[in-house]
Protein backbone atom coordinates (compact mmCIF):
# COMPACT_ATOMS: atom_id res chain seq x y z
CA UNK A 1 0.00 0.00 0.00
CA UNK A 2 0.95 3.31 -0.43
CA UNK A 3 0.10 4.73 2.95
CA UNK A 4 3.56 3.24 4.64
CA UNK A 5 3.35 3.42 8.70
CA UNK A 6 6.08 4.25 11.19
CA UNK A 7 6.83 4.11 14.47
CA UNK A 8 6.87 8.05 15.71
CA UNK A 9 7.15 7.47 19.16
CA UNK A 10 7.54 4.86 21.89
CA UNK A 11 5.58 5.14 25.52
CA UNK A 12 6.55 2.72 28.20
CA UNK A 13 5.73 1.90 31.91
CA UNK A 14 7.46 -1.23 33.60
CA UNK A 15 9.60 -2.17 36.28
CA UNK A 16 12.62 -0.27 34.96
CA UNK A 17 10.67 3.19 35.48
CA UNK A 18 8.80 5.20 33.05
CA UNK A 19 9.75 5.57 29.46
CA UNK A 20 11.31 3.64 26.96
CA UNK A 21 14.83 5.11 27.92
CA UNK A 22 14.68 3.24 31.72
CA UNK A 23 13.59 0.01 30.22
CA UNK A 24 16.39 -0.03 27.06
CA UNK A 25 18.92 0.97 29.49
CA UNK A 26 18.16 -1.70 31.92
CA UNK A 27 17.78 -4.41 29.07
CA UNK A 28 21.34 -2.85 28.05
CA UNK A 29 22.97 -3.36 31.51
CA UNK A 30 21.37 -7.20 31.53
CA UNK A 31 19.72 -5.86 34.87
CA UNK A 32 16.10 -7.98 36.23
CA UNK A 33 13.29 -6.50 37.92
CA UNK A 34 11.78 -9.87 39.13
CA UNK A 35 12.18 -9.55 42.79
CA UNK A 36 9.92 -10.50 46.09
CA UNK A 37 6.84 -9.00 45.90
CA UNK A 38 6.37 -5.89 48.14
CA UNK A 39 2.01 -4.84 47.05
CA UNK A 40 0.90 -7.62 49.41
CA UNK A 41 2.00 -10.65 51.27
CA UNK A 42 2.65 -13.06 48.49
CA UNK A 43 3.54 -15.93 51.20
CA UNK A 44 0.38 -18.44 50.33
CA UNK A 45 1.53 -18.23 46.77
CA UNK A 46 4.16 -20.35 45.62
CA UNK A 47 5.62 -18.08 43.12
CA UNK A 48 6.35 -15.04 45.25
CA UNK A 49 8.71 -13.18 42.95
CA UNK A 50 7.28 -10.56 39.77
CA UNK A 51 8.67 -7.39 38.19
CA UNK A 52 6.76 -4.32 40.15
CA UNK A 53 6.45 -0.74 39.17
CA UNK A 54 7.02 1.22 42.33
CA UNK A 55 6.70 5.32 42.82
CA UNK A 56 4.22 5.60 40.28
CA UNK A 57 0.66 7.66 39.87
CA UNK A 58 -1.38 8.13 36.59
CA UNK A 59 -2.19 12.11 38.83
CA UNK A 60 1.18 12.56 37.24
CA UNK A 61 0.37 11.94 33.62
CA UNK A 62 -3.00 13.64 33.38
CA UNK A 63 -3.90 17.26 32.73
CA UNK A 64 -4.66 18.74 35.77
CA UNK A 65 -8.43 19.19 34.82
CA UNK A 66 -8.83 15.58 35.10
CA UNK A 67 -6.98 14.38 38.26
CA UNK A 68 -10.48 13.45 39.59
CA UNK A 69 -10.63 10.83 36.97
CA UNK A 70 -8.03 8.71 38.23
CA UNK A 71 -9.88 7.70 41.35
CA UNK A 72 -11.96 5.88 38.58
CA UNK A 73 -9.05 4.37 37.10
CA UNK A 74 -7.76 0.76 38.09
CA UNK A 75 -3.32 0.43 37.94
CA UNK A 76 -4.26 -1.47 34.18
CA UNK A 77 -5.83 1.97 33.20
CA UNK A 78 -2.85 4.27 34.87
CA UNK A 79 -0.23 2.41 33.18
CA UNK A 80 -1.83 2.99 29.88
CA UNK A 81 -2.86 6.87 30.37
CA UNK A 82 1.01 7.37 31.50
CA UNK A 83 2.38 5.11 28.49
CA UNK A 84 0.26 7.32 25.94
CA UNK A 85 1.72 10.81 27.79
CA UNK A 86 5.15 9.26 27.38
CA UNK A 87 4.74 8.28 23.99
CA UNK A 88 3.48 11.55 22.42
CA UNK A 89 5.91 13.33 24.19
CA UNK A 90 8.44 11.25 22.37
CA UNK A 91 7.20 11.99 19.40
CA UNK A 92 6.85 15.53 19.61
CA UNK A 93 2.99 15.37 18.58
CA UNK A 94 0.76 18.17 20.30
CA UNK A 95 -2.81 17.03 21.46
CA UNK A 96 -5.56 18.55 23.16
CA UNK A 97 -4.49 16.82 26.71
CA UNK A 98 -0.84 16.98 25.89
CA UNK A 99 0.32 20.26 24.17
CA UNK A 100 3.83 20.49 23.02
CA UNK A 101 3.82 24.09 24.33
CA UNK A 102 1.42 26.38 25.41
CA UNK A 103 -1.06 27.84 22.88
CA UNK A 104 0.33 25.52 20.24
CA UNK A 105 -2.79 23.80 18.37
CA UNK A 106 -2.71 19.72 18.24
CA UNK A 107 -0.49 18.61 15.24
CA UNK A 108 -3.55 16.40 13.94
CA UNK A 109 -7.38 16.76 13.79
CA UNK A 110 -9.44 15.01 16.60
CA UNK A 111 -11.24 12.75 14.10
CA UNK A 112 -7.86 11.97 12.15
CA UNK A 113 -6.80 10.49 15.18
CA UNK A 114 -7.81 6.27 16.40
CA UNK A 115 -6.97 4.44 19.13
CA UNK A 116 -6.13 0.83 19.89
CA UNK A 117 -5.39 -0.28 23.27
CA UNK A 118 -4.86 -4.17 24.47
CA UNK A 119 -6.20 -4.78 27.85
CA UNK A 120 -6.47 -8.07 29.66
CA UNK A 121 -9.39 -9.31 32.74
CA UNK A 122 -8.88 -6.78 35.31
CA UNK A 123 -8.75 -7.78 38.64
CA UNK A 124 -10.78 -5.98 41.51
CA UNK A 125 -9.15 -4.20 44.18
CA UNK A 126 -10.03 -6.58 47.20
CA UNK A 127 -10.69 -3.95 49.70
CA UNK A 128 -13.03 -2.67 47.47
CA UNK A 129 -15.28 -6.01 46.65
CA UNK A 130 -15.14 -7.51 50.22
CA UNK A 131 -15.98 -4.65 51.74
CA UNK A 132 -19.50 -5.76 49.87
CA UNK A 133 -19.28 -9.47 50.42
CA UNK A 134 -18.83 -9.35 53.72
CA UNK A 135 -22.26 -7.85 53.95
CA UNK A 136 -23.51 -10.49 51.52
CA UNK A 137 -23.72 -13.61 54.59
CA UNK A 138 -27.15 -15.07 55.15
CA UNK A 139 -27.63 -15.75 59.33
CA UNK A 140 -25.67 -18.83 59.31
CA UNK A 141 -22.62 -16.86 57.48
CA UNK A 142 -23.17 -18.04 54.05
CA UNK A 143 -22.51 -16.01 51.15
CA UNK A 144 -26.33 -15.16 49.93
CA UNK A 145 -26.44 -14.78 46.06
CA UNK A 146 -30.02 -13.13 47.35
CA UNK A 147 -28.37 -10.87 49.61
CA UNK A 148 -25.83 -9.62 47.37
CA UNK A 149 -28.08 -8.67 44.77
CA UNK A 150 -30.97 -7.36 47.03
CA UNK A 151 -31.24 -3.91 45.04
CA UNK A 152 -34.33 -2.80 46.62
CA UNK A 153 -33.71 -3.47 50.46
CA UNK A 154 -30.37 -2.95 51.71
CA UNK A 155 -28.29 -5.32 49.51
CA UNK A 156 -24.48 -6.08 49.35
CA UNK A 157 -24.33 -4.69 46.02
CA UNK A 158 -25.52 -1.52 46.80
CA UNK A 159 -22.02 -1.14 49.33
CA UNK A 160 -19.67 -0.73 46.29
CA UNK A 161 -17.47 1.93 46.14
CA UNK A 162 -19.96 4.68 43.81
CA UNK A 163 -18.61 4.37 39.55
CA UNK A 164 -17.30 1.13 41.10
CA UNK A 165 -17.32 -0.83 37.55
CA UNK A 166 -16.08 1.71 35.64
CA UNK A 167 -12.72 1.10 37.17
CA UNK A 168 -12.80 -2.58 35.59
CA UNK A 169 -13.71 -2.38 32.37
CA UNK A 170 -11.30 -3.17 29.79
CA UNK A 171 -12.48 -1.02 27.27
CA UNK A 172 -11.66 1.87 30.14
CA UNK A 173 -7.86 1.54 28.86
CA UNK A 174 -8.40 3.40 25.52
CA UNK A 175 -11.65 5.54 26.70
CA UNK A 176 -9.36 7.63 28.82
CA UNK A 177 -6.59 8.03 26.48
CA UNK A 178 -9.39 9.25 23.78
CA UNK A 179 -11.12 11.74 26.22
CA UNK A 180 -7.29 13.10 27.36
CA UNK A 181 -6.37 13.86 23.76
CA UNK A 182 -9.37 14.16 22.09
CA UNK A 183 -8.72 11.10 19.73
CA UNK A 184 -12.24 11.24 17.93
CA UNK A 185 -11.34 8.43 14.98
CA UNK A 186 -11.62 4.32 14.92
CA UNK A 187 -11.19 2.97 18.79
CA UNK A 188 -11.32 -0.34 19.78
CA UNK A 189 -10.22 -2.99 22.52
CA UNK A 190 -8.49 -6.02 21.93
CA UNK A 191 -8.27 -9.02 25.13
CA UNK A 192 -6.03 -11.60 23.52
CA UNK A 193 -3.72 -11.79 26.76
CA UNK A 194 -0.39 -11.56 25.74
CA UNK A 195 -1.14 -10.89 21.95
CA UNK A 196 -3.48 -7.87 22.51
CA UNK A 197 -0.63 -5.68 22.24
CA UNK A 198 0.22 -6.27 18.42
CA UNK A 199 -3.02 -7.03 17.38
CA UNK A 200 -3.67 -3.45 18.52
CA UNK A 201 -0.69 -2.36 15.94
CA UNK A 202 -2.13 -4.54 13.70
CA UNK A 203 -5.45 -2.65 13.65
CA UNK A 204 -3.72 0.54 13.74
CA UNK A 205 -1.58 -0.08 10.71
CA UNK A 206 -4.98 -1.11 8.84
CA UNK A 207 -6.86 1.92 9.92
CA UNK A 208 -3.84 4.41 9.31
CA UNK A 209 -3.48 2.19 5.88
CA UNK A 210 -7.21 2.78 4.88
CA UNK A 211 -7.24 5.80 5.32
CA UNK A 212 -9.32 6.37 8.43
CA UNK A 213 -6.53 7.94 10.45
CA UNK A 214 -3.71 9.70 10.34
CA UNK A 215 -2.06 8.76 14.07
CA UNK A 216 -3.16 6.22 16.11
CA UNK A 217 -2.44 5.44 19.87
CA UNK A 218 -1.37 1.66 19.58
CA UNK A 219 -0.23 -0.55 22.22
CA UNK A 220 -1.10 -2.50 25.37
CA UNK A 221 -1.14 -2.56 28.90
CA UNK A 222 -1.62 -5.27 32.18
CA UNK A 223 -1.30 -5.86 35.71
CA UNK A 224 -1.96 -8.86 37.41
CA UNK A 225 0.40 -8.63 40.26
CA UNK A 226 -2.90 -8.51 42.84
CA UNK A 227 -4.11 -11.80 44.76
CA UNK A 228 -6.85 -12.84 42.26
CA UNK A 229 -4.33 -12.11 39.21
CA UNK A 230 -2.11 -14.55 40.42
CA UNK A 231 -4.61 -16.95 41.96
CA UNK A 232 -6.05 -16.90 38.09
CA UNK A 233 -2.23 -17.51 36.77
CA UNK A 234 -1.25 -20.01 39.39
CA UNK A 235 -4.33 -21.90 38.35
CA UNK A 236 -3.52 -21.99 34.33
CA UNK A 237 0.10 -23.81 35.69
CA UNK A 238 1.92 -20.60 34.20
CA UNK A 239 4.31 -19.10 37.23
CA UNK A 240 7.65 -20.93 38.41
CA UNK A 241 6.83 -21.47 42.11
CA UNK A 242 10.03 -19.80 43.50
CA UNK A 243 10.43 -20.71 47.16
CA UNK A 244 13.09 -18.58 49.02
CA UNK A 245 14.46 -17.63 45.64
CA UNK A 246 15.31 -13.56 45.29
CA UNK A 247 16.43 -13.23 41.71
CA UNK A 248 13.85 -13.83 39.46
CA UNK A 249 16.44 -13.91 36.47
CA UNK A 250 17.41 -17.33 37.87
CA UNK A 251 13.89 -18.78 36.99
CA UNK A 252 13.10 -17.24 34.33
CA UNK A 253 15.04 -19.53 31.82
CA UNK A 254 13.78 -19.14 28.15
CA UNK A 255 13.27 -21.82 25.89
CA UNK A 256 15.17 -24.29 28.68
CA UNK A 257 13.89 -27.73 28.30
CA UNK A 258 13.61 -27.91 32.08
CA UNK A 259 12.28 -24.42 32.67
CA UNK A 260 10.05 -24.58 35.84
CA UNK A 261 7.32 -21.43 34.42
CA UNK A 262 6.93 -17.40 33.67
CA UNK A 263 7.05 -15.15 36.27
CA UNK A 264 4.64 -11.74 36.35
CA UNK A 265 5.45 -7.92 35.59
CA UNK A 266 3.13 -4.74 35.60
CA UNK A 267 3.39 -3.00 32.42
CA UNK A 268 2.34 -1.16 29.70
CA UNK A 269 3.24 -0.01 26.01
CA UNK A 270 2.11 2.84 24.01
CA UNK A 271 3.17 3.32 20.41
CA UNK A 272 2.09 6.38 18.28
CA UNK A 273 2.03 4.92 14.61
CA UNK A 274 1.74 7.46 12.00
CA UNK A 275 1.50 7.85 8.30
CA UNK A 276 4.80 8.19 7.38
CA UNK A 277 4.45 10.83 4.47
CA UNK A 278 3.05 13.21 7.44
CA UNK A 279 5.64 12.40 9.97
CA UNK A 280 8.73 13.11 7.46
CA UNK A 281 6.98 16.46 6.76
CA UNK A 282 7.02 17.38 10.10
CA UNK A 283 10.78 16.23 10.59
CA UNK A 284 9.80 13.43 13.19
CA UNK A 285 12.23 11.17 14.61
CA UNK A 286 11.36 8.05 13.17
CA UNK A 287 12.44 4.78 15.10
CA UNK A 288 10.81 2.06 12.34
CA UNK A 289 8.24 1.44 9.32
CA UNK A 290 5.74 -1.62 10.66
CA UNK A 291 6.26 -3.04 7.44
CA UNK A 292 4.66 -6.57 8.12
CA UNK A 293 1.85 -7.49 10.04
CA UNK A 294 0.43 -11.32 10.90
CA UNK A 295 -2.32 -13.08 12.92
CA UNK A 296 -2.94 -16.42 13.64
CA UNK A 297 -5.50 -18.64 16.09
CA UNK A 298 -3.78 -22.05 17.51
CA UNK A 299 -6.21 -25.47 17.27
CA UNK A 300 -6.50 -26.76 20.50
CA UNK A 301 -4.43 -29.68 20.74
CA UNK A 302 -1.95 -31.40 23.87
CA UNK A 303 0.40 -31.76 20.67
CA UNK A 304 3.40 -28.77 20.46
CA UNK A 305 3.64 -29.02 16.71
CA UNK A 306 0.01 -28.79 16.28
CA UNK A 307 -0.81 -25.69 18.50
CA UNK A 308 1.96 -24.01 16.65
CA UNK A 309 0.57 -23.47 13.60
CA UNK A 310 -1.18 -20.46 14.69
CA UNK A 311 1.79 -18.57 15.31
CA UNK A 312 3.59 -19.74 12.70
CA UNK A 313 0.60 -18.67 10.58
CA UNK A 314 0.86 -15.17 11.99
CA UNK A 315 4.83 -14.72 11.37
CA UNK A 316 4.49 -16.18 7.56
CA UNK A 317 1.48 -13.51 7.27
CA UNK A 318 3.71 -10.50 8.42
CA UNK A 319 6.83 -11.76 6.82
CA UNK A 320 4.66 -11.70 3.15
CA UNK A 321 3.04 -8.86 3.82
CA UNK A 322 6.34 -6.90 4.33
CA UNK A 323 7.17 -8.07 0.86
CA UNK A 324 10.08 -10.02 2.84
CA UNK A 325 11.22 -13.80 3.11
CA UNK A 326 12.63 -15.39 6.17
CA UNK A 327 16.24 -15.40 5.09
CA UNK A 328 15.63 -11.31 5.36
CA UNK A 329 15.17 -11.32 9.20
CA UNK A 330 18.04 -10.11 11.03
CA UNK A 331 16.81 -11.05 14.82
CA UNK A 332 13.67 -11.73 16.70
CA UNK A 333 11.49 -10.85 19.81
CA UNK A 334 9.56 -13.74 20.84
CA UNK A 335 7.79 -14.20 23.57
CA UNK A 336 10.03 -16.20 25.26
CA UNK A 337 7.61 -16.86 28.26
CA UNK A 338 9.73 -19.60 30.32
CA UNK A 339 5.94 -21.50 30.55
CA UNK A 340 6.92 -25.14 28.68
CA UNK A 341 4.29 -25.93 26.79
CA UNK A 342 4.02 -22.12 25.33
CA UNK A 343 7.67 -22.24 24.68
CA UNK A 344 7.04 -25.78 23.24
CA UNK A 345 4.96 -24.38 20.75
CA UNK A 346 6.50 -21.24 19.65
CA UNK A 347 9.77 -23.04 19.48
CA UNK A 348 7.83 -25.25 16.73
CA UNK A 349 6.75 -22.30 14.57
CA UNK A 350 10.24 -21.09 14.65
CA UNK A 351 11.75 -24.22 13.40
CA UNK A 352 8.74 -24.79 10.59
CA UNK A 353 9.44 -20.77 9.46
CA UNK A 354 13.12 -20.43 9.73
CA UNK A 355 14.72 -24.24 9.33
CA UNK A 356 18.57 -24.59 9.58
CA UNK A 357 19.23 -20.57 9.72
CA UNK A 358 17.16 -20.42 13.60
CA UNK A 359 20.07 -20.94 15.33
CA UNK A 360 22.26 -17.74 12.90
CA UNK A 361 19.09 -15.26 13.77
CA UNK A 362 19.68 -13.40 17.53
CA UNK A 363 16.36 -14.06 19.85
CA UNK A 364 15.97 -10.89 21.83
CA UNK A 365 14.03 -11.76 25.42
CA UNK A 366 12.70 -9.32 27.74
CA UNK A 367 10.71 -11.71 30.05
CA UNK A 368 13.75 -12.65 32.48
CA UNK A 369 14.12 -8.27 32.82
CA UNK A 370 10.47 -7.21 33.37
CA UNK A 371 8.25 -10.35 33.42
CA UNK A 372 5.15 -11.61 31.36
CA UNK A 373 3.45 -8.24 31.18
CA UNK A 374 0.68 -10.21 29.51
CA UNK A 375 -1.27 -7.53 27.42
CA UNK A 376 1.30 -5.07 27.95
CA UNK A 377 3.99 -7.72 26.39
CA UNK A 378 2.89 -7.15 22.60
CA UNK A 379 3.36 -3.28 22.45
CA UNK A 380 6.41 -3.10 24.87
CA UNK A 381 7.74 -6.20 22.67
CA UNK A 382 7.71 -3.86 19.35
CA UNK A 383 8.93 -0.71 21.52
CA UNK A 384 12.01 -2.48 22.30
CA UNK A 385 12.63 -3.95 18.71
CA UNK A 386 11.93 -0.10 17.39
CA UNK A 387 14.99 0.31 19.74
CA UNK A 388 17.40 -2.01 18.18
CA UNK A 389 15.96 -1.44 14.69
CA UNK A 390 17.27 2.40 15.65
CA UNK A 391 19.76 1.78 17.44
CA UNK A 392 21.39 -1.06 15.51
CA UNK A 393 22.33 -2.52 18.92
CA UNK A 394 20.92 -6.07 20.66
CA UNK A 395 20.53 -5.55 24.53
CA UNK A 396 22.15 -8.21 27.01
CA UNK A 397 20.52 -11.22 27.00
CA UNK A 398 19.41 -13.30 30.36
CA UNK A 399 19.01 -16.61 30.62
CA UNK A 400 19.90 -18.86 33.43
CA UNK A 401 19.54 -22.36 31.91
CA UNK A 402 20.26 -24.09 28.86
CA UNK A 403 17.81 -23.38 25.78
CA UNK A 404 17.76 -25.41 22.52
CA UNK A 405 21.00 -26.05 21.01
CA UNK A 406 19.31 -24.66 17.44
CA UNK A 407 18.37 -21.40 19.45
CA UNK A 408 20.29 -18.59 19.62
CA UNK A 409 18.97 -17.40 22.96
CA UNK A 410 21.72 -18.42 25.69
CA UNK A 411 22.92 -15.58 28.13
CA UNK A 412 25.13 -12.63 25.47
CA UNK A 413 26.22 -9.45 26.41
CA UNK A 414 24.94 -5.94 24.01
CA UNK A 415 26.33 -5.80 20.61
CA UNK A 416 26.10 -4.36 17.72
CA UNK A 417 23.66 -5.43 14.88
CA UNK A 418 23.26 -4.51 12.09
CA UNK A 419 19.52 -5.06 11.82
CA UNK A 420 17.05 -3.67 8.58
CA UNK A 421 14.34 -6.03 9.51
CA UNK A 422 13.25 -7.24 12.82
CA UNK A 423 10.23 -9.72 13.46
CA UNK A 424 8.36 -9.18 17.04
CA UNK A 425 6.11 -12.15 17.45
CA UNK A 426 4.01 -13.95 20.26
CA UNK A 427 1.84 -16.61 21.57
CA UNK A 428 -1.19 -15.85 24.00
CA UNK A 429 -2.72 -17.84 26.64
CA UNK A 430 -5.67 -18.11 25.03
CA UNK A 431 -4.63 -19.28 21.53
CA UNK A 432 -4.16 -15.80 20.24
CA UNK A 433 -1.06 -15.21 17.90
CA UNK A 434 0.47 -12.11 16.52
CA UNK A 435 3.68 -11.02 14.35
CA UNK A 436 5.45 -7.62 13.12
CA UNK A 437 8.09 -7.13 11.39
CA UNK A 438 9.60 -3.28 11.50
CA UNK A 439 12.15 -2.18 8.73
CA UNK A 440 14.76 0.24 9.15
CA UNK A 441 13.14 3.52 8.25
CA UNK A 442 16.19 4.91 5.67
CA UNK A 443 15.26 1.96 3.41
CA UNK A 444 12.60 3.15 1.13
CA UNK A 445 9.03 1.54 1.69
CA UNK A 446 8.27 -1.60 -0.01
Amino acid sequence: MDRSVVISGVGAVTAFGVGIEPLWEGLLAGSSCLRPISRFDPSGFPSRLAAEVHDFSARDFVPKTYRKAVKVMARDIELAVASAKCAIEDAGLSTKGCPATDNVEPTYPSRRIGCHIGAGLIAAELDELTSALATAVDDDGVFSLEKWGDVEGDGAMGNLQPLWLLKYLPNMLSCHVTIIHDAQGPSNTITCAEASGILSVGESLRVIQRNDADLCFSGGAENKINEMGMLRMDFAKRLAPTGDETDGAKIVRPFDPNTPGGLLGEGGGILMLELESSARARDANIYARVSGFGAGHSPRSDDAAERSRGLQYAIQSAIKDAGLTPADIDAILPHASGVPHMDAEEIAALRTVFGDRLNDIPLVTITPNIGDTMAGHGSIAIGVGAMCVRKRTLPARLNAGTPAPDLNAGPADVRDAPINHMLICTNAQGGQNGAVVLSAATESPQ
